[in-house]
C-alpha cells in the first residue's frame, strides 16, 4: 500500500496564495482560498467580486461552492479551508454552516474580519491563523497601496 504524504498548512496556503495571485491579474482584491480533504484540494477560489458584480463571490464562497459540489454534501465535515485573509463574517457564516473540520487564515483583517466583527465558526471547528502571514499579508498591503 502506497504511503500517504503529509503536506503542511505552509504547502497548502501557498496553493491558496496561486488563487489570490490569479485574483489580482484581474484586478481583484488578491484573495484565494483552497478547500483540502485528505491531503487533496478539493475546491479552489478567488476574489471575483469586480468580475462578477457579485459582493458574495469571495474567495471563500467559490472554494466552498466547489467542494460541496465535488462531494455532493453541504458539509465539509472532514475538510480544511485555508485562506489568504481572514474571512469575513459573511464567508465566517457559511464556514458555520459546512460545519467544516478547519479554517487556517494567512493575513488577519482587524477592520473587516470576522473575529473583530463577532462573528463565530462552528463549535467543532479548529481555528489556525498567522500561516504565512508575512506573505499573505504583502500581498494585500501591496494591493491597496497600488490603489492609492
Amino acid at each position: 500500500m502506497p504511503e500517504l504524504i503529509a503536506f503542511s498548512d505552509e504547502y497548502f496556503m501557498k496553493q491558496a496564495l496561486l488563487q489570490a495571485y490569479r485574483a489580482l491579474e484581474e484586478d481583484e482584491v488578491p484573495v484565494g482560498a483552497v478547500v483540502v480533504v485528505n491531503n487533496k484540494i478539493i475546491g479552489k477560489g478567488y476574489n471575483l467580486t469586480e468580475k462578477l458584480t457579485d459582493v458574495t463571490a469571495h474567495a471563500e464562497m467559490q472554494a466552498i461552492t466547489a467542494a460541496s459540489s465535488y462531494l455532493g454534501s453541504k458539509y465539509l465535515t472532514d475538510c480544511t479551508i485555508y485562506v489568504t485573509l481572514e474571512p469575513c463574517t459573511m464567508c465566517a457564516g457559511a464556514l458555520f454552516w459546512t460545519q467544516i473540520k478547519r479554517v487556517v487564515f494567512g493575513a488577519g483583517d482587524p477592520k473587516r474580519g470576522f473575529l473583530s466583527q463577532g462573528g463565530v465558526l462552528h463549535p467543532k471547528t479548529i481555528l489556525s491563523q498567522g500561516v504565512m502571514e508575512a506573505e499573505t499579508s504583502e500581498l494585500i498591503r501591496d494591493f491597496f497601496r497600488s490603489k492609492r
